[in-house]
């Protein structure tokens, strides 16, 4: 790594007139998002003006123009990078970019991450090396945030925020009439201005919004049996645009959460006589997010169904800033216990072990009134879904199929759950529109009709082989084997009869492992055990054929059982040491030829 002295960089480059920072953030579930806001109103403490944005807006080929950039990464499935980072790096990636091209950026990376996964912080540690081979200064070391450590990101944030903003006052000095802004209740990201009863509401972003376009509702069909504990769905939607995907893309759906939860949440909050007053939303602090597509003008009913999330689990900044409005005595004492390093076990057991809502901790600290002005730093977005397409468009025209668990559970407590779009898509009846938007995946198909597939996509993680299959059977391909998993034959073998009559017609080789289906007292069997049957084909397949193997399902152990099978087949069948074995699944994964499709 080269030293800051032969870097480039200039002490007019470093002067207070250079006090802009760029925080570029890729998220799945809004954790990356929540931390670059926190970053930088951290380093608006030491007088810098941050600009905060998704890596899937901010245009890649002008981050050579950026003197500091802040990198917040989170790690999605087998180390892979969440999909809002995939054009910044596949742009950082071209082999003909030149080793200084980044010799005028100061940098420093982020990343979240959960050492239960092997691949801890992956597109973090490759973001870093990455930049550094380009010519970029890393500032300050790599922070890596573990959601095992018993503050969560926490742990690692903290002191790597004070090592950054150490770091930041060395290079960037702050001029002799200013010093660092205290830490204090922070201002909030926006200020509101009522509006008469006269008032309409804006039109609705998402509908002017090109990238999503609008659904009718065809076809929402139940397809485990009507006994089995989960209720999984069978979606189809039809477009008037004509739309194009291919397999392994993702459809994306902002939900509305339900009416009644909604009305009993603004009662709650005291909110229900000025629920529906509209007013205009200014975002003054522009160093902090807000939700996408929103409004100018909305009102609180509309906010906390579309934009805001009151049913999310709170992380430990939401008692940070909740010190400050609590005025009961009691309650104090107990946030304070909450958010310090020893309280950090009684805060899990309050809060994420048994799952409580933003809504029911606020029940509870009732001496704490929320203003108006501070929902958006209370509550966060309320995120969009993504879903597996699991449809061919060269079968199903102008039509999106979507194969949908619908999340239902009861907390420790012994309280009802449900997922706030599952439970949206759920109620839509046939003739519903909305709006769809679609998102690049994964998932690459060879040209070459001799190459074969593999695909194994155990429970709803058949979605994207659906699409894979349906595709390469109308491109007339016979060499496609798919190894799916279910509990019950009976019960959850989504599409059983589609499979079985491909199989019939020789266009697909189907194994299927039904775990809960053997009898009392014998091992039960996965898809990872089929496979160990098969290694034999397995290796003909991957190894002599260099077929594609497609991974999709949760990312629990069994993405790791499926490699340790291929890994065991180059050994018995290809020949190879374990180690080559091990590279030889390596270098699979490097080449484009497994694919994973995951997610916690």
């Amino acid at each position: 790594m080269s030293t800051h002295g032969d870097h480039g960089t200039t002490d007019d480059q470093h002067s207070s007139a250079s006090r802009e920072l760029l925080i570029l953030y890729a998220t799945e579930t809004g954790t990356a998002q929540e931390t670059a806001d926190r970053i930088a109103r951290e380093c608006r403490r030491v007088h810098f003006h941050c600009r905060v944005q998704s890596m899937d807006v901010y245009p890649p080929e002008t981050l050579i123009s950026e003197h500091l950039v802040i990198f917040v990464v989170s790690t999605t499935g087998w180390g892979a990078e969440p999909r809002a980072m995939t054009s910044l790096w596949n742009m950082l990636l071209r082999s003909d970019l030149p080793d200084d091209l980044f010799e005028d950026t100061d940098f420093c990376v982020f990343g979240l991450g959960d050492t239960a996964y092997e691949k801890f912080c992956w597109p973090a540690k490759k973001l870093s090396r990455r930049m550094q081979s380009l010519g970029g200064y890393e500032i300050c070391s790599r922070g890596e945030g573990d959601e095992q450590h018993r503050l969560g990101v926490d742990g690692a944030l903290d002191p790597w925020i004070e090592r950054l903003l150490e770091v930041l006052i060395q290079l960037y000095p702050l001029p002799h009439e200013q010093h660092n802004i205290p830490a204090g209740r922070p201002p909030p990201r926006v200020s509101f201005s009522n509006l008469g009863s006269d008032t309409f509401p804006n039109p609705d972003p998402l509908d002017e919004d090109k990238k999503f376009h609008t659904a009718s509702v065809k076809c929402n069909r139940r397809i485990t049996a009507e006994d089995w504990f989960q209720d999984v769905r069978h979606f189809e939607f039809s477009f008037e645009d004509d739309i194009k995907h291919n397999p392994g893309d993702v459809a994306v759906i902002h939900p509305s959460a339900a009416a009644s939860e909604v009305d009993s949440f603004l009662v709650a909050m005291g909110w229900a006589n000025v629920a529906d007053d509209f007013f205009t939303v200014e975002h003054t602090m522009l160093d902090q997010t807000l939700p996408d597509h929103l409004p100018k003008i909305v009102s609180l009913r509309i906010l906390f169904t579309r934009y805001l999330d009151f049913n999310a689990v709170p992380r430990r900044s939401f008692f940070r800033l909740l010190q400050y409005f609590a005025t009961d005595e009691l309650e104090c004492e107990k946030l304070n216990e909450f958010v310090s390093i020893e309280g950090a076990d009684e805060l899990y057991d309050y809060c994420q072990r048994v799952k409580r809502t933003t809504w029911e901790v606020l029940s509870e600290f009732r001496s704490a009134r929320i203003p108006r002005e501070y929902v958006f730093d209370f509550f966060p977005p309320l995120r969009p879904r993504e879903f597996s397409i699991a449809s061919s468009i060269e079968l199903h025209p102008r039509e999106i199929h979507l194969c949908v668990a619908i999340v239902r559970y009861r907390t420790k407590l012994k309280i009802h759950r449900k997922g706030v779009c599952t439970s949206y898509l759920s109620g839509l009846k046939s003739g519903d529109t909305l709006r769809i938007g679609l998102r690049k995946g994964f998932i690459s198909l060879p040209t070459d009709p001799n190459t074969p597939v593999v695909c194994v996509g155990p429970g709803t993680g058949i979605a994207p082989m659906r699409a894979v299959i349906e595709q390469r059977i109308h491109e007339g391909h016979t060499n496609t084997t798919l190894y799916f998993g279910c509990r019950s034959a009976h019960k959850d073998q989504h599409y059983h009869s589609e499979w079985e009559f491909h199989a019939e017609q020789h266009k697909l080789r189907y194994r299927v492992a039904c775990s809960r289906d053997g009898p009392e007292g014998v091992k039960r069997t996965y898809v990872q055990d089929l496979m160990k049957k098969d290694a034999q084909y397995i290796w003909t397949m991957l190894g002599q054929q260099r077929g594609i193997l497609i991974i999709s399902g949760s990312s629990n152990k069994m993405p790791t059982a499926v490699r340790e099978v291929v890994r065991g087949a180059a050994e018995m069948f290809g020949g190879r040491s374990n180690a080559e074995a091990v590279e030889y699944v390596a270098a699979m994964e490097r080449e484009g030829r497994l694919i994973e499709e995951c997610w916690s």
